[in-house]
């Protein structure tokens, strides 16, 4: 019997291993690896204040994705990304701008047109988030 016991040591040694291997794979992918994508440059454009003056925006935004295979096809399809976003801060009015909420607001909208161009030209979402890392105004 004690001939068995370094045998049955090691057998459940290496099972221990085995199991400890698949749960971190299990882990890793549940837990993906995130990218960002850089717009570049900077969105400057401009908006309608009250007095039907011109207001000025710039903006740095950074596209967050959960595959960093997706990088590349964010920068072939980075013109059209930018003209969403610049199309949907234009319709923006100046109160929507500069506020707080507003900004979030406006996030969440660029957000949601850029993936819906995306699942348009790729035929999926891809965006798990999209920031502002800049956002003046004038």
């Amino acid at each position: 019997m004690s001939k068995k016991q370094p045998l049955l040591m090691v057998v459940l040694s290496v099972l221990f291993w085995l199991s400890a291997a698949v749960h971190a794979q299990e882990e890793g992918e549940r837990n993906p690896k995130y990218s960002y994508f850089s717009l570049e440059p900077e969105i400057t454009t401009n908006y309608v204040t009250e007095g039907r003056r011109l207001g000025f925006i710039k903006i740095k935004v950074e596209l967050m994705v959960d595959n960093p295979k997706l990088v590349s096809e964010l920068e072939y399809h980075s013109p059209l990304i930018r003209d969403v976003i610049i199309e949907t801060l234009n319709q923006q009015t100046a109160t929507q701008i500069k506020s707080l909420s507003g900004r979030e607001t406006i996030r969440k909208k660029c957000l949601e047109k850029v993936n819906e161009l995306l699942l348009a030209e790729t035929n999926r979402r891809m965006l798990t988030d999209l920031l502002f890392t800049k956002y003046l105004y004038q």
